[in-house]
């Protein structure tokens, strides 16, 4: 039996809050829709396993590994990546703010994802013990840092979220 070409549709999901679409095939994995097809490359592909957190992108809220879900399972919901953490002009959210204090990257490649893990930990629980950041993070590969500036940096942002005005 011969495959005939991929068939195409139109995926429309809210992107950093801004609506988007573009035609993929119904097997393009999600990381590749954003890297790709939106031009999103922020989102970083690791183990392409669903192992290491690299592409860890906010789906309505929650993190997904989006090496790991069809493009056209997103569809019609809200995607967070990398790009959309920070705030309005381009500021620094908090959590980014503090894993530039704290050094908690090094190569950066794995940073995407922690970014997106984290800032989801911090919403659900704003004065994580240094325990459950561990919990909180051990999805997240980094082969780089040892962790002890990543936790440092989860501390730090949510220092920096409880002194935001409310």
């Amino acid at each position: 039996m011969r495959l005939g070409p991929a068939e195409h549709h139109e995926i429309e999901m809210t992107v950093n809050g801004t609506p988007r679409s573009a035609p993929a095939p119904a097997r393009r994995l999600l990381s590749d829709f954003l890297r790709h097809d939106l031009g999103l490359t922020g989102t970083h592909v690791g183990c392409e396993h669903g192992v290491c957190g690299c592409c860890t992108v906010l789906l309505d809220g929650e993190p997904v590994r989006s090496c790991l879900m069809f493009a056209v399972t997103a569809a019609g919901h809200s995607i967070t990546t990398v790009e959309g953490l920070a705030g309005a002009g381009g500021a620094l959210s908090p959590v980014q703010r503090a894993f530039q204090e704290c050094h908690g990257l090094q190569c950066g490649f794995c940073t995407p994802g922690f970014l997106c893990t984290v800032t989801a930990l911090l919403r659900d629980n704003p004065r994580p013990t240094d325990d459950e950041v561990l919990e909180g993070v051990s999805g997240n590969l980094c082969r780089c840092t040892g962790y002890q500036n990543i936790v440092k940096s989860v501390r730090r942002a949510a220092e920096l979220l409880a002194e935001e005005p409310t």
